[in-house]
């Protein structure tokens, strides 16, 4: 008689918690933040409602997890069109400070474009205004490491002579992503690569007659 094998929990666990992601990510996009609730999640992913309060305390902090996965996931979806064996974890550096932002500009247009990632983007940074715990963690897990990406690259090109040594990267890289996340947020004007790469240009040559 065959040994039967013991489930594993691990894998169970593992595919409840893929199915809440998907489950997240979908409502919100279909019904919006507002009326996406626990029970929803659940329901949509075939699983109890338990299951959810057990790993995260709210439907925000469910959101989040979600959105992180999806960003990683797409980082290694990039990482392996371009060739790469192992997920990229800074910006390019080609030596051309001006084609790398373009480069990395561009992809973010991209993300910011696909609905996939459009609403559940959306409605963390609109939460996270008035969720004071969630604005916190979406800076601090999400937001900032992608900043500290552009410090790593733009210290390169001061060590290589390509800005000035008295430039403080943090504040120099708001000049393209502060733009670009105001246009993003408030549909001001229409996203694409021309106008990223106009910003790259702007911030590093200015706006005065050369």
């Amino acid at each position: 008689m065959a040994q039967k094998t013991a489930p594993d929990s691990t894998r169970r666990s593992e595919r409840s918690r893929r199915a809440i992601y998907d489950a997240a990510l979908a409502l919100v996009g279909e019904v919006g933040y507002g009326k996406m609730t626990i029970e929803a999640i659940a329901a949509r992913a075939g699983v109890g409602k338990q299951t959810i309060y057990r790993w995260w305390p709210s439907k925000s902090a469910v959101l989040l997890d979600a959105f992180l996965d999806l960003s990683e996931q797409a980082s290694a979806e990039l990482s392996a069109k371009a060739g790469l064996a192992e997920v990229a974890t800074a910006i390019p550096d080609s030596g051309d400070l001006e084609a790398d932002l373009k480069y990395v500009l561009r992809a973010t247009v991209d993300e910011m474009t696909n609905p996939k990632f459009d609403a559940p983007a959306r409605a963390l940074a609109a939460e996270g205004v008035v969720n004071e715990q969630l604005g916190r963690e979406f800076v601090e897990k999400l937001l900032e490491p992608q900043l500290q990406l552009y410090v790593d690259r733009l210290r390169a090109a001061q060590e290589q002579g390509q800005v000035a040594p008295h430039v403080d990267p943090r504040i120099a890289l708001e000049l393209w992503t502060g733009p670009l996340a105001q246009r993003w947020l408030q549909h001001t004007a229409p996203l694409g690569y021309e106008y990223t790469d106009t910003l790259v240009e702007y911030a590093l040559y200015g706006i005065a007659p050369r």
